[in-house]
C-alpha cells in the first residue's frame, strides 16, 4: 500500500490538519521522514517524548514485558501497575494511584474524584469546580468545559454545570466566585496550551490557602508539566504547595500511552468499587514501559541536566531575538518554554512553525502567538545549538529584511 499525506484525507476523520511529513524512523533528539530527511525534534510529541525516541530502557520494558503479559482489564492487577505505583507513591506526596490512559481521562477521574468526596463528606450542594481562563486540562466535555478555553468546548451542546473560571495569577478574582459551594479548584502549576504561563509563587500559595478556607481541593494538573519537564520530578515540588490530587500523562509513558491520578488515601477512599473505571487503564505493557521510564528521569543528575539545558535554550532564544526583535517575551521552566510573538507579529506562531519544519527541525504553538518547546529531556546540547541554528533560519526567512532593518 501506498502511504501518503494524500491518504489521510481520505479515510481519517479532518479535526488535525498534519503537514505533508510522514516520519518513518526517529533515535533519540533526530526523525527521520520517508524521503530520509532529517530532523531535529523540539516538540517531543507535544512534551511526552521525554528520552527522545526509542531510548533503550523503555525500549528494552516493551520487549520484554511483551513476552509476558500484554493485557488482563481491570478485574486483576499485574506487577508492572503494582511497582509503578509504588515508586509513584514513594517520590510524591500521594498515597493512591489510579491509572488511565492520558491525560484527559486522569483529569476525568480527578473531577470525578472530587465531587464523589465532597458529596460524601458535605452533601450534594458542594459541587462547584473552578479552573482559570486560558488552561486546558483535556478533551472529554468534562475536561474540556473545565478547561478555560471556550474556543475548544462551545458547539457541542449543553455542557456540564457547576463549573466557573477565574483569572490565572490574579487571587482577587479566584476570591470573587470561591464559596462554600467549591469542591475543587483545578490548575495547572504553569499553564501549557494556554501560551507557557507560569504560576507566581503567591498566588499558588493564595490559592491552597482559599482552598482550604473553603474545605476545597486542589488539583494540581501536572499532564505537561510532570516526570521532570520543569527541571523537577513534578513542578508542585518547587511551589512549596502540595496538593491534594494531582494528574500525570504525556511523559510519564515516554511514548507509550497511559495516565494516572494520584491522591492521599483518605480522599481515594471516596472512590469505591464500580465507582469508577478503565478497560485498559493499569495495562502491563504501558506500566512496564512507564516505570522505565520514571525510573530514568528521577534522577538527579537527569533533572539537574534538564536545569542546564533549559538556560542554553533561553540563552539561544535570547541571541537571537537580538538579533531579530519578534519575541517580546522568551519565558518557562526547565524544557517547556515559550517565545511571545511581539504585536507586530501577532497570530504568526503557525507560520513560524511551519518555516521551521521547512529548515528541518520540529517545533509547536502555545495559541496564536506563542511559539513552544518541548524537546527529549536528555536532548543533547549540540542537537539544541543545531536545531537552534535552523530556527533561526526560519526566522530569517519569514523576517530576516524587515527584522535586520528595523
Amino acid at each position: 500500500m501506498q502511504v501518503s499525506r494524500a491518504l489521510f484525507d481520505d479515510v481519517m476523520v479532518p479535526n488535525y490538519a498534519p503537514p505533508a511529513v510522514i516520519p518513518v524512523k526517529g533515535q533519540g533528539s533526530r526523525i527521520w521522514d520517508q524521503e530520509g530527511r532529517e530532523y531535529i525534534d523540539f516538540a517531543g510529541g507535544i512534551a511526552v517524548n521525554c528520552l527522545g525516541h526509542c531510548h533503550p530502557a523503555p525500549v528494552r520494558a516493551l520487549q520484554e514485558q511483551s513476552e509476558k503479559v500484554w493485557h488482563l482489564a481491570n478485574v486483576m492487577t499485574n506487577e508492572p501497575a503494582l511497582r509503578l505505583a509504588k515508586k509513584l507513591t514513594d517520590a510524591t506526596f500521594a498515597e493512591r494511584v489510579y491509572f488511565a490512559n492520558s491525560g484527559t481521562e486522569a483529569n476525568e477521574a480527578a473531577l470525578k474524584l472530587a465531587r464523589r468526596w465532597a458529596f460524601n463528606e458535605y452533601g450534594e450542594h458542594k459541587d462547584e469546580i473552578i479552573s482559570f481562563e486560558r488552561s486546558f486540562h483535556g478533551r472529554t466535555f468534562f475536561a474540556v468545559s473545565v478547561g478555560g478555553q471556550k474556543a475548544y468546548s462551545d458547539g457541542f451542546g449543553p455542557k456540564p454545570g457547576a463549573i466557573r473560571h477565574a483569572v490565572f495569577n490574579d487571587l482577587a478574582s479566584l476570591e470573587a466566585v470561591i464559596s462554600d459551594k467549591t469542591c475543587a479548584v483545578m490548575m495547572e502549576p504553569l499553564q501549557g496550551e494556554g501560551g507557557i504561563i507560569d504560576a507566581d509563587p503567591a498566588f499558588i500559595k493564595g490559592v491552597r490557602e482559599l482552598c482550604d478556607k473553603h474545605n476545597a481541593l486542589l488539583i494540581f494538573d501536572e499532564v505537561q508539566t510532570g516526570v521532570g519537564r520543569t527541571g523537577h520530578l513534578y513542578a508542585y515540588m518547587d511551589t512549596g504547595v502540595t496538593p491534594d490530587i494531582l494528574t500525570s500523562a504525556k511523559a510519564l509513558g515516554g511514548g507509550f500511552p497511559i495516565g494516572a491520578m494520584l491522591t492521599t488515601a483518605e480522599i481515594a477512599s471516596h472512590l469505591k468499587p464500580g465507582t469508577h473505571g478503565s478497560t485498559y487503564g493499569g495495562n502491563p505493557l504501558a506500566c512496564a514501559v512507564a516505570e522505565a521510564t520514571f525510573d530514568t528521569v528521577n534522577d538527579d543528575a537527569l533533572l539537574a541536566g534538564v536545569r542546564t539545558r533549559s538556560e542554553q535554550f533561553k540563552h539561544g532564544l535570547e541571541a537571537i531575538n537580538a538579533r531579530y526583535g519578534i519575541f517580546k517575551d522568551i519565558r518557562g521552566k526547565g524544557l517547556l518554554i515559550g517565545a511571545e510573538l511581539i504585536d507586530e507579529h501577532a497570530g504568526r506562531a503557525k507560520e513560524i512553525l511551519q518555516a521551521a519544519l521547512r529548515e528541518g527541525l520540529l517545533s509547536l504553538v502555545a495559541g496564536a502567538n506563542v511559539v513552544r518547546f518541548t524537546p527529549s529531556l536528555v536532548i543533547p546540547e549540540a542537537d539544541i545549538e543545531e536545531g537552534l541554528a535552523r530556527f533561526e533560519a526560519a526566522i530569517d526567512s519569514l523576517f530576516g529584511t524587515v527584522a535586520k532593518a528595523g
